[in-house]
């Protein structure tokens, strides 16, 4: 029974977290949705922060499983590391939770939602940092340094698919491919 209450609990928090932000959600909301006794929340969480915590840990976890279904043994690492980013990214783009967390943390700034934000770009990283590690020891690109390389490539697509779009048409997921091939394999370079 106490684990389908902290389901519950878990629920309810990402459906205020996600309508009313991180800051304006209280406790009190969360024992509403969830139909528990705020004193239940504090048996499993011992506040906000904690309670948050959970579901960006759920939500990494959530994401990497997308990104792995993308991955093809027969692609090369560029490739693989094209839909498995895009996907992260799209994940996160149409999550109606990680919506709320940015557009807070760019407008509010709270101190907590950007942790959690910086968790979530932490989690990213070392995820296609492991993937260039691999493409590194089959030969697949040349030696450099995996955590660096993961960081570009993650700014890369964060600016292709969020920033450019601010002022441009959004790009297609051919598109980005191809730039992705062309500014971090091919090179600028004759």
């Amino acid at each position: 029974m106490s684990v389908d209450r902290k389901r519950l609990i878990i629920d309810a928090a990402s459906k205020s977290f996600s309508l009313f932000g991180y800051k304006a959600t209280t406790m009190d909301q969360v024992a509403k949705i969830a139909n528990v006794g705020k004193g239940t929340i504090y048996t499993f969480f011992s506040n906000k922060e904690e309670l948050l915590s959970e579901i960006i840990n759920s939500l990494i976890k959530e994401m990497k499983a997308a990104a792995e279904k993308t991955i093809q043994k027969e692609l090369s690492f560029y490739e693989n590391a094209t839909l498995a980013i895009y996907e992260l990214l799209e994940y996160r783009k149409q999550h109606q939770l990680t919506i709320k967390l940015f557009q807070e943390e760019r407008e509010i700034g709270t101190p907590a939602v950007k942790e959690m934000i910086e968790k979530v770009e932490a989690a990213i990283v070392n995820y296609i940092k492991e993937k260039v590690v691999e493409a590194i020891e089959k030969g697949e690109i040349k030696q450099c340094d995996p955590e660096i390389t993961a960081f570009i490539m993650l700014k890369m697509y964060i600016s292709l698919i969020f920033d450019w779009e601010k002022n441009h048409e959004p790009l297609d997921k051919d598109k980005i491919s191809e730039l992705f091939k062309f500014y971090l394999f091919t090179g600028l370079s004759m």
